[in-house]
């Protein structure tokens, strides 16, 4: 027989806690439909604007280095701001700035104006970050066995808009025409919409606040730090050491992901595949990066956290091999290489981002939390920023194998933490 909770008053917290995890994963699902429409823009076009403005391939890694240093910023920004204000305005506010900055892309397309372009892209980055950290409203009232669950219904959303983002190129470029606005800006027209949709939708709806919820469960039942315990009541909580290994996964990921994906459309297009066939292949490289977490939250919950991050190693390796030895105007090899891409870069968030989860409580959740994923935007910048250089250089194959074998450091990283956890009950 299961033990009964210890008090009325925990049941009432549980039942509680329950209740308003169910309402924040519908909330974050309907801002996350919206939000990957917003996302979609910068990694479908953003590398072929800046080669239209610029005139130059070597530069055309900018809009993804620019774009993903922003989003370093609004992660710290959206982690502080969570500790103090809590998910709903912190995100809420990430997602409209995010819509300024698409908007800022449009003019700057208009008026063919270089230095607005990287500004507004900088700005644009922030809507990237809040989409990342909405991952973590939908864990913050799940149950220890089911934060993986609750990671990746955040994530699967996402999907949605995500895949139709895209394949919403041609028609967006012709709407943007019509209006006499260049059209590889149009997607990014749809990005301002949606982003500030999604911040209207969690600042109108994400209430009761997950976060500060959870913070108050945690404080009235006295619950224990698992991972992440400090004996010292009046000291921060420790942040656990699954937390830095579950940063060096994402951030391996991270780096391997954007390098191959933000020149893909480049590659192609110097294959003369049509904007069309790049907005099909970047359409199911995104719905590849959220859809898996359908069942990928419930196998990191059954398997593992470790076992499914070193399933994202292999598989990204993978992808790196499929792009490298893809002939460049083989559509369907170059659409398998950028699902495996993003299956693996899924594997790596869902399992990275549990861990972190796991070893972190509510007091120190947000600012760890926003702390890595500025690691993770900073990586994702430099591979986005160097993935055009390498190729100007080298060759996309050389790129896709580079990227590849990089993925595969996450796995002795993930062997070593383990060893080290468990070297001191061997002694």
């Amino acid at each position: 027989m299961l033990p009964e909770p210890t008090s009325a008053a925990e049941q009432s917290w549980e039942a509680e806690r329950d209740r308003v995890h169910r309402r924040t994963l519908r909330v974050v699902i309907a801002s996350q439909i919206l939000g990957g429409a917003g996302l979609a823009a910068g990694i479908s076009v953003g590398a072929l604007l800046a080669q239209q403005m610029l005139g130059d391939e070597g530069l055309s890694g900018l809009p993804t280095g620019l774009f993903t240093l922003g989003s370093a910023l609004a992660a710290f920004l959206v982690g502080r701001s969570t500790h103090r204000f809590g998910r709903r305005v912190a995100l809420a506010f990430g997602f409209i700035a995010g819509g300024v900055g698409a908007a800022g892309v449009v003019i700057a397309a208009v008026m063919d104006n270089v230095p607005l372009l990287f500004i507004s892209l900088f700005v644009y980055g922030s809507g990237t970050a809040t989409n990342l950290q909405a991952r973590y409203a939908g864990a913050d009232l799940a149950p220890a066995d089911r934060r993986g669950f609750g990671t990746s219904m955040a994530m699967v959303a996402t999907t949605v808009g995500a895949v139709a983002g895209p394949n919403l190129i041609e028609p967006m470029g012709t709407v943007a025409t019509h209006v006499g606005v260049p059209a590889l800006a149009g997607p990014f027209m749809l990005a301002a919409v949606a982003y500030c949709a999604a911040g209207i939708v969690l600042f109108a709806m994400l209430r009761p606040d997950p976060y500060l919820l959870a913070k108050k469960i945690a404080a009235a039942t006295g619950a224990a730090t698992p991972e992440a315990g400090s004996a010292q009541s009046n000291a921060r909580p420790a942040v656990g050491a699954g937390a830095y290994v579950g940063a060096t996964v994402m951030v391996l990921t991270q780096i391997a992901m954007v390098a191959i994906m933000t020149m893909t459309p480049v590659h192609m297009r110097a294959h003369d595949h049509s904007l069309g066939a790049v907005g099909v292949v970047i359409g199911l490289h995104i719905g590849a990066m959220w859809l898996p977490s359908l069942v990928t939250g419930s196998l990191v919950d059954k398997f593992g956290r470790t076992p499914m991050a070193i399933a994202a190693g292999i598989t990204l390796l993978a992808a790196g091999l499929v792009a490298a030895l893809a002939p460049g105007d083989s559509l369907g090899l170059l659409i398998v290489a950028l699902m495996l891409l993003g299956l693996g870069w899924n594997f790596g968030l869902v399992s990275g981002t549990a861990l972190v989860v796991d070893a972190t409580v509510p007091e120190n959740r947000p600012q760890t939390q926003g702390s890595i994923d500025v690691l993770i935007a900073l990586a994702g910048a430099g591979g986005g920023a160097m993935s055009a250089v390498v190729m100007s250089a080298t060759s996309f194959g050389v790129l896709s194998v580079a990227g590849g074998l990089l993925a595969l450091l996450l796995i002795p990283a993930l062997l070593w933490a383990r060893t080290r956890a468990t070297a001191p009950s061997a002694a």
